[in-house]
């Protein structure tokens, strides 16, 4: 069983399953994914992501304020998020992070963001969903300023070795989603081959980033099929292994998910 550990099903785009979601869940499930983890990426589709989670067993969700969804000059509310994490099928906080290619000049309100999203994962215990890009340096340090326990995952990774190693050290997962299988990828590769295997994740990021064969395509969380076989044959290993093992890996960073 394979577990796409990061999708954002409330924005697929249906139209290859006539706009019904249902179908979209039944062809992953049909390839082998047995759970789906539905993230949150603002206080506006914090709503929609827990009713995914209510309505499918197979769906649980994370919540959460984007580093760009963050608004200018105000950070989200701490007394909110910890209302939105009580509900039972939270099982993270996130995405949150930083993001500095689109916004560098918002630096200051996403960490402050960033800060209170892991002061809620100090007081729930729930992990942590991250999202980094140009930020690399304010990143780690904030990690590093929390040293969280229960840690958490950089998702849809795409630094170097020297920042996954960093992240690794602190107790945290690496996921990787379809830029792995990108020509222009070769050091997210060589990170494919290093992560230890009980600290690697796959992922779809969908509705972005279809791997390829269908770059350019709108992703749809069946394709962390061809993620996971991908990073098997880069890895030399099984596909039926890897998946194995990153299903373990899921259910031991989010014990509150409902994996069969």
């Amino acid at each position: 069983m394979l577990v796409d550990s990061h999708c954002h099903l409330d924005r697929l785009d249906l139209s290859s399953h006539q706009g019904s979601l249902d179908a979209a869940l039944q062809a992953a499930r049909d390839r082998g994914v047995g759970h789906f983890l539905c993230i949150g990426v603002s206080a506006d589709n914090a709503g929609a992501v827990k009713a995914l989670s209510e309505q499918y067993a197979d769906v649980d969700c994370a919540v959460g304020i984007h580093p760009l969804d963050v608004t200018p000059g105000q950070a989200p509310a701490l007394d909110w998020l910890l209302g939105e994490l009580a509900h039972p099928h939270v099982v993270a906080i996130g995405e949150t992070g930083l993001d500095y290619h689109y916004e560098p000049e918002a630096a200051e309100v996403q960490q402050a963001s960033f800060r209170l999203h892991l002061q809620a994962s100090q007081q729930t215990g729930k992990p942590v969903v991250v999202h980094t890009r140009a930020a690399r340096a304010d990143t780690l340090d904030l990690l590093r300023e929390f040293s969280l326990p229960q840690a958490g995952v950089l998702h849809c990774f795409t630094e170097d070795w020297a920042m996954a190693k960093a992240a690794l050290d602190l107790g945290y997962y690496i996921s990787l989603s379809g830029i792995v299988t990108f020509r222009n990828a070769d050091a997210l590769r060589d990170v494919a081959r290093q992560v230890p295997a009980d600290r690697l994740l796959v992922e779809t990021d969908s509705p972005y980033l279809a791997p390829i064969p269908h770059r350019g395509k709108p992703n749809l969380p069946q394709y962390v099929r061809e993620v996971a076989e991908f990073v098997a044959s880069v890895r030399s290993e099984s596909y039926e292994g890897l998946a194995e093992q990153t299903t373990e890996n899921f259910k031991r960073l989010f014990p509150l998910a409902r994996v069969a």
